[in-house]
């Protein structure tokens, strides 16, 4: 094989690692609540999320073409499979950190923020498509303020029509809807978490000139799903620890509100072709619910911890993504 098809096998092996890597940072987000309610053992909530990703990953392309071609144009990018392989280092190192300390950051911050960094990088500041960017990042910002919300909603409406019910027989029902709804949120990972790297994949063979459209080819398909699938099955107890106590209190009725409302908020996304954040509209929903139930009964420290994460992994991924970038171009240029 030649040079470039050297690089592009690296940047297939590296965005399918970042799939598996956000398989078994992003388990945590489906399975948290119906794990911490008992509603599921872990070994059956990691095999239905297992499945239920890879279905969601096969069913959709469009979020895969708005990572591929919006924030950056692959068709401009001089040295574009560099800025690929700058880009997953990166988003791949921040999976890996946040990770090992528990701490439930956005997959798709660290890629999209990445990506940006890098296209900067190459290309300075034309190297980025402003109209697409900040349409990706008011879904971004949009999303856990609307998971937040419907949460809110769907858990105050619950908790006044189960008022006169017994807690016994609530968390009997609802024990049981957090199957369902452990399998909905799960499935809406797929469809749009496995797409960003589906994404990835096709903007380095569009820089490559392998092909010249934004089309996700099958085997690009098949091999990110799969990706994502293996890595659900290893799961993240660290960071289910975090979702499912670490909040507040979880009980089924609210776990089934939570996972109502953001896999509600992320299909939502889907279908419109908007890459948004599960973790953050996972952990906003819980949020609300948690508002919902009692105000004080949340904890609203380990929350703006939270917060804090969001908040900084677009800035501190685009820096080292740039730094990568600058780092391997002194090797491959």
């Amino acid at each position: 094989m030649d040079y470039t098809m050297w690089l592009v096998v690296v940047i297939v092996v590296l965005a399918l690692g970042f799939d598996f890597i956000n398989g078994f940072h992003d388990t945590a987000n489906a399975i948290a609540t119906s794990v911490s309610t008992r509603a599921l053992t872990p070994r059956r909530a990691i095999l239905l999320a297992s499945v239920m990703n890879l279905l969601g990953a096969l069913m959709f392309t469009g979020v895969a073409k708005t990572i591929g071609g919006k924030i950056t144009d692959p068709f401009k990018l001089e040295h574009g499979l560099t800025v690929v392989i700058a880009t997953l280092v990166a988003a791949i190192a921040w999976n890996l950190i946040t990770w090992w300390f528990g701490i439930p950051s956005s997959s798709s911050h660290a890629l999209i923020g990445a990506l940006a960094g890098a296209a900067v990088a190459s290309e300075g500041w034309a190297g980025i498509n402003y109209s697409g960017f900040s349409s990706i990042m008011t879904g971004l910002l949009l999303s856990p303020l609307i998971a937040f919300a419907l949460g809110f909603c769907i858990m105050f409406l619950l908790k006044h029509i189960f008022a006169n019910s017994s807690p016994h027989h609530v968390n009997k029902v609802f024990r049981g809807g957090q199957v369902l709804t452990a399998a909905f949120q799960a499935f809406t990972h797929g469809t749009n978490d496995a797409q960003k790297a589906m994404g990835i994949i096709t903007l380095a063979l569009v820089a490559a000139e392998i092909q010249t459209d934004l089309d996700i080819p099958l085997w690009v398909k098949l091999s990110a799903a799969f990706s994502m699938a293996l890595g659900t099955s290893l799961g993240g107890w660290k960071i289910i620890k975090t979702m499912g106590t670490k909040i507040f209190k979880i009980g089924p009725i609210n776990g089934f509100s939570a996972d109502l409302a953001s896999a509600s908020v992320i299909l939502g996304a889907t279908l419109t072709h908007f890459p948004v954040s599960t973790t953050h509209a996972i952990t906003s929903s819980i949020l609300g619910v948690g508002s919902a139930k009692k105000f004080s009964s949340v904890k609203w420290s380990m929350a703006g911890r939270i917060v804090v994460t969001w908040v900084i992994t677009i800035p501190i991924v685009s820096v080292l993504a740039a730094i990568v970038y600058y780092f391997l171009s002194l090797f491959l240029h």
